[in-house]
């Protein structure tokens, strides 16, 4: 393993990014001056950013460098695909501690670099730093998009429909297997090499947490149909609190169907062994990355036509409050953010 210190800091840099090739036309020049110089001649920029802290946001224990690279640049692309935008260039800060050598590095930008080629984004520049407190990220991604084509939350408008991409829980059920199988390897002591969590059958589960994917080809799908949402955001907190952004910001209430929600069979399966309401994880589990987004009434059969997203509810007075409409005997309870909180997840 090579120390970091055996490069130096400008080494290092030039080690991790001298095979780098812009992709985008608006990617005037990247890395190798004191600013990356951008041309987005007559369309809004999209511009996010993200910090990922060792022990609040990631566990090394069960998470590959890889991986954590990976999910890194995809977090923040579909904050961009949120807006309805495109992401074009991303800025990566990294600050490590001396238990890191330059191969940990070359592993979290190997997924860097992948997510970047996945999703046609430049890797412009960013920053490294010496850490006494493990590893961090910063990551701060730019996008673009026509002006008429930007999406906000504030737009959702009573009678729309609530839409959701993909399916819902996984990831959260995901995080619980990996956090179970790391206390009955600190509780047993177990050899780190020879430790062999089984995990099969929860192979999606676990994808999900690890490797989650930005859904752009659910916001080329929209275009494709002629639909422009009235309000998007991604789903990394649980839906009901991403639902509740969108209430807030567009004034408005809103009901969604207990039995609509997008669930994946062996999320179902792993709640029941985990002794939890499928629907609850669901609904709160949070870091799922899907789209949810609201349509006008009119563009119903628009959606019905187009794979893998689903109606779950719709748009109502803001004076009716939001609530989930539970099975069978359709009780309404009203929905409460209890996703991921980042002042409570240190403690």
């Amino acid at each position: 393993m090579t120390a970091i210190s055996e490069l130096g800091e400008f080494g290092l840099i030039r080690h991790l990014t001298e095979n780098i090739k812009s992709k985008n036309d608006s990617t005037t020049f990247g890395i190798g001056d004191d600013c990356a110089v951008l041309d987005y001649c007559d369309r809004r920029t999209l511009v996010t950013s993200d910090m990922l802290m060792e022990g609040i946001h990631f566990d090394l224990v069960y998470t590959p460098l890889k991986h954590l690279g990976y999910k890194a640049a995809v977090v923040n692309f579909s904050d961009i695909y949120a807006m309805n935008g495109t992401p074009r260039q991303l800025i990566v800060n990294i600050a490590v501690s001396r238990r890191f050598s330059v191969e940990n590095l070359d592993d979290i930008y190997s997924g860097l670099l992948l997510a970047c080629e996945r999703y046609g984004v430049d890797l412009v520049g960013g920053d490294t730093s010496a850490s006494v407190t493990g590893l961090a990220l910063s990551l701060t991604c730019i996008g673009d998009a026509k002006a008429e084509d930007v999406v906000y939350r504030h737009g959702a408008k009573e009678t729309d429909l609530i839409c959701v991409s993909g399916n819902l829980g996984a990831a959260y059920l995901g995080l619980q297997l990996l956090e179970r199988e790391k206390k009955v390897f600190e509780g047993k002591n177990i050899d780190e090499t020879s430790a062999q969590p089984d995990f099969s059958g929860h192979e999606y589960l676990l994808e999900r947490f690890l490797k989650p994917e930005a859904r752009k080809d659910i916001v080329e799908r929209l275009r494709d149909a002629g639909i422009r949402p009235t309000s998007m955001i991604d789903i990394s907190d649980g839906l009901s609190s991403e639902l509740l952004h969108i209430c807030k910001a567009s004034q408005t209430g809103c009901r969604i169907y207990e039995e609509r929600l997008p669930l994946d069979y062996q999320t179902a399966l792993c709640a029941e062994e985990f002794n939890m309401n499928v629907s609850t994880c669901a609904l709160n589990g949070g870091e799922d990355y899907e789209l949810l987004f609201t349509v006008p009434l009119t563009d119903h059969d628009k959606i019905a036509q187009i794979d893998d997203v689903r109606e779950i509810g719709y748009i109502t007075k803001a004076e009716l409050g939001t609530a989930l409409i539970g099975r069978g005997d359709a009780e309404e309870i009203p929905l409460r953010a209890q996703g991921w909180d980042a002042a409570e997840s240190g403690k």
